[in-house]
């Protein structure tokens, strides 16, 4: 065995779950992700998936998906820097800019690639980057690519984040990223607090927008439309594969920042671009989101009434007051097993373990879509608190 497998050879964690009968990754899916899917042929209640609008089995989407296939065929066969830039790109970036009220609009393949080739291209050397500590790993990674000079901060603190600040030389670019909805605790973030601290030491601000887009704000346009500060935010991000139903990714900002990004972002220069079909879902997703209101009227309600059923409960949820609901074990070994035993009860949920979180702080992720009935919550309320008492979670 050469060296490089004989290293990786040493990672047997994945195997150890599996022998423990408690591995909880890659469980296929046969049908389509709706509220209730089917796994190995039988149908269980879906509180894992990440389309809070409900749109990703839409009808009318899959057919705006279809119609674009057969005008354009299935993919572009190169990056939008070179021959991958179809018209239908440029009306989608035009609809989001004025969706987001944004000058200027890039799409990306993924919304991973958009943070990634964001965040690495935008500032300098001597420039600095601020970053909450429990920012998306795509936001890390972008940051890890730059050259700028890294400040974390804690979690959602602005007191931590002023402090950073105070380090950074007053003449240099400074730029402050963070998670709007934070994707494990479902958390929002203090985005006012940070546009304070931003004006009053003349920095810019980014907002990966990824959990917040189809939730909160009118249209469900995101936090930072939600507390009406999206004017004073300089780059807005979004994707595709969450509240759009499809997949990539954009960022919103003006044309001077767009213009560079078109020209140094290396995840959007050279990587193909997103395909016709995803291009079409987005832009028909857009639309419905905006002319239908009671998707995201539904969506309140049903995250409100499992809030309150989780705390009756006597669960941890932590800061939660969004349809991503963290369900506290603070153990990886009885997250894994409570997932299994969740998945034979019939409700699919996410394992969060460490080294995604700290291993005190593992959790069950369970999240909610518009298309849910209160039916399907109160059964996984009830199953979820059977299994909470097996494993001593809740009394």
């Amino acid at each position: 065995m050469k060296l490089l497998q004989s290293k990786l050879a040493q990672y047997i964690e994945p195997q150890k779950a599996k022998a423990a009968g408690v591995y909880p990754y890659f469980r296929a899916i046969s049908s389509e992700q709706d509220p209730e899917v089917t796994i190995d042929g039988r149908k269980v209640l879906m509180f894992g998936s990440n389309c809070y609008t409900g749109l990703v089995n839409d009808p009318r989407i899959k057919e705006a998906a279809i119609e674009a296939t057969r005008k354009y065929g299935t993919g572009c066969a190169g990056s939008p820097f070179l021959n991958g830039t179809l018209d239908l790109h440029k009306e989608l970036e035009h609809k989001i800019a004025e969706y987001i009220g944004k000058e200027d609009v890039m799409i990306y393949s993924t919304g991973f690639g958009v943070n990634l080739g964001v965040v690495s291209a935008l500032t300098g050397r001597e420039d600095y980057i601020l970053w909450d500590e429990q920012d998306h790993a795509s936001i890390i990674e972008g940051r890890r690519l730059s050259f700028s000079q890294s400040l974390k901060y804690k979690h959602n603190d602005m007191v931590s984040l002023e402090k950073q600040l105070q380090k950074c030389d007053p003449d240099k670019v400074k730029l402050i990223v963070t998670d709007s909805v934070f994707s494990m605790e479902g958390d929002v973030a203090d985005v006012k607090g940070i546009v304070e601290l931003a004006k009053k030491y003349d920095a810019s601000v980014m907002v990966d927008e990824a959990h917040g887009i189809g939730v909160f704000g009118p249209g469900g346009r995101g936090v930072c439309h939600h507390f009406c500060v999206a004017d004073d935010v300089d780059l807005i991000m979004g994707t595709f594969s969450k509240s759009f139903a499809s997949l990539g990714g954009f960022i919103a900002t003006d044309k001077e920042i767009t213009n560079f990004l078109r020209h140094h972002s290396r995840s959007y220069i050279f990587t193909a671009s997103i395909t016709p079909a995803s291009t079409a879902a987005a832009l028909k997703a857009m639309e419905i989101m905006q002319s239908e209101p009671e998707r995201q009227e539904n969506l309140w309600e049903l995250t409100n009434y499992a809030l309150d059923g989780f705390r009756n409960m006597g669960c941890e949820i932590g800061h939660t007051s969004t349809p991503i609901i963290p369900l506290f074990v603070r153990d990886n070994f009885k997250t894994f097993a409570i997932t299994r035993d969740l998945l034979e009860e019939g409700i699919f949920v996410n394992p969060v373990v460490s080294p995604a979180v700290a291993p005190h702080d593992t959790l069950i992720r369970f999240s909610l879509m518009a298309t849910h009935s209160k039916d399907q919550v109160t059964t996984a309320l009830e199953k979820i608190q059977k299994v909470f008492r097996a494993h001593g979670i809740i009394k």
